[in-house]
């Protein structure tokens, strides 16, 4: 069975970036993708979700 996380974060730069996704891989997790949340005023992003998974352990419920 597959284990889902997401982070969030509102500050988007690449040491923020770098520092989510190397903290949470080095907890287990695969890094799977990001999502930018854009403004029309800005080109700039001005949040970012992070998605990442795992094996979960024990046994499938069913």
């Amino acid at each position: 069975m597959i284990e889902y996380k997401v982070v969030e974060t509102s500050v988007v730069t690449d040491d923020q970036l770098e520092g989510i996704i190397n903290e949470w891989v080095e907890r287990g997790w695969s890094f799977e993708g990001i999502h930018f949340v854009i403004r029309e005023a800005s080109r700039r992003p001005s949040m970012a979700f992070l998605m990442f998974t795992r094996e979960k352990e024990g046994k499938p419920q069913g």
